[in-house]
């Protein structure tokens, strides 16, 4: 859900992560870009919505309202939603890159 979520506010490269066997921080990380700071709200505000509305509310929230990195904690599952450059500048892509990539079913609509 919250990969499509970001999916519905045209999110770039979204990469989701199973980070269980890598850290106790969470299970999964979900990351993805925005084109503008704009874009990186939307996405996130569109998250919120759509994981509020099955009662998961989020532990914190950093990074508004500049909007270049928004991190999102739900617990199990962390968001990054950055601006292309920010990203490119923290890799967390290269980071995290051992953790198994998870595949995205299409969402049902």
């Amino acid at each position: 859900m919250t990969a499509h979520a970001a999916l519905e506010k045209k999110a770039e490269n979204l990469l989701a992560l199973d980070v269980r066997e890598i850290t106790t921080l969470a299970d999964y990380f979900i990351i993805c870009s925005g084109n503008s700071g704009r874009q990186v709200r939307a996405i996130a505000e569109e998250i919120d919505f759509r994981l509020s509305r099955e009662h998961e509310n989020y532990l914190g929230i950093e990074g508004f309202p500049e909007c270049r990195w928004v991190l999102m904690d739900y617990g199990d599952i962390i968001v990054h939603i950055f601006e292309p450059e920010t990203r490119e500048f923290y890799d967390l892509d290269g980071l995290w890159g051992d953790a198994p990539r998870l595949d995205i079913p299409p969402a049902e609509n």
